[in-house]
């Protein structure tokens, strides 16, 4: 299906990349990329990416060899002749992306310096890169991936399939399904920030509780996801949380919810299945927020939030009173000079109305 270019990588025709992702082509067929671009850096070799109508303006100065384009943008005008017309262009370029470029033949070996505790159970295939940690009572199940320098803690169990990317860190007693993808830097099973009064002084609650990754989640680098203190931590099978995300103790994120770059959700809160929370937003501790709802970006959340419901802003509330409350926002200048304007002109009429003194 595909030809392999003298630069080394993967080339696709036209015709090939249609054949792949069910769509259509406009021009020639044997029209070739190598790799896909967007629109303003797409070069000779390149499928061009339009998914947007407001990026046709860069369309006459594109270079790339070919279009992918949706049906509703088909027809516009300028750039390359030679398309690729599909239903949804996101869609397939998940599909040419994974044959443009494959993932690179996997080395199953162990690393002679992995210190491993004897007490460990390894599957028969699997990758263990250079210096990792792996404790007492673990288990890592077959076709896992352990990256450079990751710890594993006592009793943890690694699903197969899962994928550690260096530097991981997996507390003691965690569990990992399987095809769960963690990215470099990121600390899973850490002691929730829990602490009582005695004496004058902040005394740790022990956190003992524990921390469930389901199926197929894969969550960004650098994040923190506490333990639970005396319950359970839970991320939902298929949900994706993206890099510097930290959820604290008890914390459960339903099944197949995204959780976008710096967002915070306090203790004990807990979401349903298909929940959506946008870059920054801050959700306070014990809350609900029911299936399918929405958090805008660098909302503040402070109660619950009920199914569906799509809220923003701080405190956050229904997403179109928030964008109709700071739309008057907006105008407030203009009404202050107003009153202003009017309190002049009062005091002014006043003054005007006011006898004079008399003489004496």
């Amino acid at each position: 299906m595909t030809v392999t270019s003298r630069a080394g990588g993967n080339t696709l025709t036209l015709f090939q990349a249609a054949e792949s992702t069910g769509g259509r082509v406009v021009g020639s067929g044997n029209a070739a990329f190598r790799r896909v671009s967007p629109v303003h850096d797409a070069g000779p070799e390149d499928l061009a990416l339009l998914t947007d109508r407001r990026y046709a303006t860069e369309l006459p100065n594109c270079g790339a060899r070919a279009l992918l384009v949706s049906e509703e943008l088909s027809m516009l005008e300028g750039g390359p002749v030679d398309r690729l017309v599909v239903a949804d262009p996101h869609e397939a370029l998940v599909t040419l992306l994974a044959i443009l470029h494959p993932a690179p033949t996997q080395r199953w070996d162990i690393h002679p310096s992995a210190a491993i505790d004897g007490t460990a159970t390894l599957a028969g295939h699997i990758s263990v890169g250079p210096n990792v940690v792996i404790g007492a009572g673990a288990t890592i199940g077959s076709d896992a991936r352990i990256g450079a320098n990751c710890v594993i803690g006592e009793r943890v169990e690694v699903g197969a399939g899962t994928v550690l990317f260096p530097n991981v860190t997996l507390y003691p007693g965690c569990v990992l399904g399987q095809r769960v993808i963690v990215h470099a830097g990121t600390r899973i099973g850490v002691d929730g920030f829990g602490y009582v009064q005695q004496d004058g002084k902040h005394a740790k609650v022990p956190q003992v509780g524990g921390c469930v990754i389901e199926d197929d989640v894969e969550i960004g680098a650098n994040c923190a996801i506490d333990r639970g203190s005396i319950g359970c931590t839970r991320i939902g099978a298929g949900s994706k949380l993206d890099n510097l995300v930290h959820l604290g103790h008890n914390v459960v994120i339903g099944r197949n919810s995204l959780v976008v770059a710096q967002v915070g959700v306090a203790g004990s809160t807990r979401t349903g299945d298909g929940v959506a929370l946008g870059g920054q937003a801050g959700l306070v501790g014990h809350l609900k927020i029911g299936a399918g709802a929405k958090i805008g970006a660098q909302a503040g959340v402070i109660s619950d939030v009920a199914p569906g419901q799509v809220v923003s802003g701080y405190p956050a509330r229904d997403h179109r009173s928030y964008l109709k409350a700071m739309a008057r926002l907006m105008r407030l200048p203009d009404v202050v000079k107003r009153i202003e304007r009017i309190e002049r002109h009062l005091d002014e009429s006043a003054a005007a109305a006011s006898p004079g003194d008399e003489s004496s």
